[in-house]
């Protein structure tokens, strides 16, 4: 099912998913929400699920008037994978993997490009 919302306030019960992708979409969020999405995001998994976080990596907020041509203002902001890591590790989440790569410069990427696996621990750390 598709359904439209906020990511901070998602319209789930607790630990109803067993999987989480935000692929390019925490990139929206102001910095100062992160923790509270992270935590989100932790809420509505299942012990032992997994969120998928991509992102661009650099430290600028950057804005667009009329990306791909479209007239729509868009603005996000790239982030520090350790800086992100960490949020997540502070909402709960065991890191499971941290990946960068390089641009695909033919593709239009300008920045490097982060993937970060993080898993909802089975169980509550004693």
């Amino acid at each position: 099912p598709f359904a439209q919302g906020s990511m901070l306030d998602l319209d789930l019960p607790d630990g109803a998913l067993a999987g989480v992708v935000s692929y390019y979409s925490s990139i929206h969020t102001p910095v100062e929400e992160l923790p509270a999405l992270f935590t989100e995001f932790h809420r509505v998994l299942a012990p032992g699920g997994h969120l998928l976080l991509g992102f661009q990596v650099g430290d600028e907020p950057r804005h667009y008037d009329r990306p791909w041509g479209r007239p729509v203002a868009i603005d996000f902001e790239r982030r520090r994978p350790e800086r992100m890591a960490a949020l997540l590790t502070a909402a709960g989440f065991a890191m499971v993997s941290r990946t960068v790569r390089e641009p695909d410069t033919e593709g239009g990427e300008a920045v490097p490009q982060a993937l970060l696996i993080a898993r909802r621990p089975a169980r509550p750390h004693a």
